[in-house]
């Protein structure tokens, strides 16, 4: 595979920015096997959003020729106060998303932070280092990478040290590529101006499309940002335990205005989730509505649903089926036993209280 195959690969939906792509291609000229990763807070039930379309973009880089990690997060995850702050639980909860990755993203390496701590005994020292050039001002403005506000006065000293561990783990683990969602894109600014001054080396940065929840989004959000399909609200999105039926009566409910492109989370799932794993979408409808139709890229899909030529009902109807094809096979072989589908309930409704 040539370089530019390689950088195609890297660039493809869900992609939405590299930070720069004249480095990536430098990257993949200079380096045959660069290494990757992306972290992983241990939250929730996983879905659409954090598990697959996450895993098809780390398949991409792994096409390319990458050598992939999963990074979770369990320390992060406690300092965020996620699964009711109870370690014990991230723990369990943490073979859960081990399984996961393992299962979708077989090629990619699966490392726990507790792990990375243990094993590296300069660590901390330098952690000390990074947090030294970073600001108090400039670290409450990358609270956002938590889903905390940058101007929250009464966050307490704990969270105050996530981004500078963030930072720290991109260093440990020697990285050429960092990968993330859309909103994690200040840690990895951060990096890039931090870095060159600590002479450490500095990675290409590769962020993907956030999926949207199904909801009808807000018509404003500040910065043009995206609500995300959430791991703790059961009606959000679509988890991966969610049964074929579930699935299908989900996007049947999901917001999709008539010749609406825009923030349009049904069109979204098309792009970026179906087109991904599939060469066409293909509708079936009586002739009285324009009869069968098959779509081979996600512009011609789009064009014809902007000019209502493709109604919503029937664009639903085709990207539910897609969906059963996609997430079925992994529903059947990630094993969720009640104990821990009831431990994680239980901790999601702390969260959500607190």
């Amino acid at each position: 595979m040539d370089v530019t195959e390689k950088v195609n690969l890297v660039l493809r939906p869900p992609t939405e920015e590299v930070v720069t792509q004249e480095e990536l291609l430098e990257l993949f000229k200079t380096n045959s096997k660069p290494k990757h990763y992306i972290g992983i807070e241990i939250s929730g039930f996983l879905h659409l959003g954090s598990l697959i379309s996450t895993s098809f973009k780390i398949n991409d880089f792994v096409k390319a020729g990458v050598d992939c990690t999963v990074f979770l997060a369990d320390w992060h995850t406690l300092l965020n106060e996620k699964l009711g702050g109870n370690f014990e639980t991230i723990r369990k909860v943490s073979k859960y998303y081990e399984d996961a990755f393992r299962l979708v993203c077989p090629e990619a390496n699966v490392v726990l932070g507790t792990d990375l701590y243990d094993s590296k005994k300069e660590y901390w020292s330098e952690f000390i280092q990074i947090a030294k050039h970073m600001s108090l001002a400039r670290t409450m403005r990358t609270l956002t990478i938590m889903g905390r506000s940058e101007n929250d006065e009464k966050v307490d000293l704990a969270k105050l040290i996530y981004p500078a561990m963030q930072a720290t783990d991109i260093h440990s683990l020697d990285l050429d590529i960092v990968h993330a969602g859309m909103d994690q894109r200040k840690i990895h600014m951060l990096v890039k101006d931090v870095f060159p001054k600590m002479k450490w080396k500095v990675p290409v940065a590769v962020h993907h499309k956030l999926l949207p929840g199904l909801a009808k989004p807000p018509e404003e959000k500040p910065g043009g940002e995206v609500v995300k399909m959430s791991k703790s609200d059961p009606n959000a999105g679509i988890f991966i335990h969610n049964s074929d039926d579930e699935i299908r009566t989900k996007i049947k409910k999901g917001f999709c205005e008539e010749g609406r492109t825009e923030n349009n989370p049904i069109l979204e799932i098309a792009k970026h989730i179906v087109f991904h794993e599939f060469d066409t979408i293909a509708v079936e409808r009586p002739e009285k509505f324009g009869g069968n139709v098959s779509y081979d890229n996600f512009e011609s899909l789009e064009s014809d649903f902007l000019q209502k030529k493709l109604h919503p009902t029937d664009l639903k109807q085709s990207v539910g089926e897609s969906l059963v094809k996609i997430v079925s096979p992994v529903r059947e072989k990630l094993v969720l036993s009640d104990e821990l589908s009831d431990l994680i309930k239980n901790n999601l409704v702390f969260d959500r209280r607190h």
